[in-house]
């Protein structure tokens, strides 16, 4: 009984987690950019500059309910263009997403080229 009753609760927990987790929407990156209503820029680091290093970052952003960053996570680019770009993506503000008539939380993709 105790057995069943533990495999229930974690039952229970990882549906409330894969509900949870199904509650935020993809969004594409052309809606994410006309969703952003402050959009801080990189910075070109200068190492980079300094060894011509050129190229895209792409990220994928997590904004939440309220159209704040809640997190950026590098998809690809070479890594010392890469802190620059989250450092500036997390200064970035959105118009809250909706879904359903509510605000929810959204996952878009965004990239950066680096040209010199």
């Amino acid at each position: 009984m105790f057995r069943q009753l533990r495999y229930a609760a974690v039952l229970a927990m990882l549906l409330s987690f894969a509900m949870h987790a199904s509650a935020e929407t993809r969004v594409a990156t052309d809606d994410a950019l006309k969703a952003a209503t402050k959009k801080t820029p990189p910075d070109y680091p200068p190492i980079a500059k300094q060894l011509k290093i050129v190229g895209r970052v792409v990220v994928d952003v997590t904004i939440d309910a309220d159209g704040n960053v809640e997190s950026v996570k590098i998809v690809s680019g070479n890594a010392m263009l890469t802190q620059s770009v989250i450092a500036a993506v997390k200064k970035w503000k959105f118009t809250p997403f909706q879904q359903d008539g509510a605000a929810t939380k959204a996952v878009a993709s965004l990239d950066f080229d680096f040209k010199m």
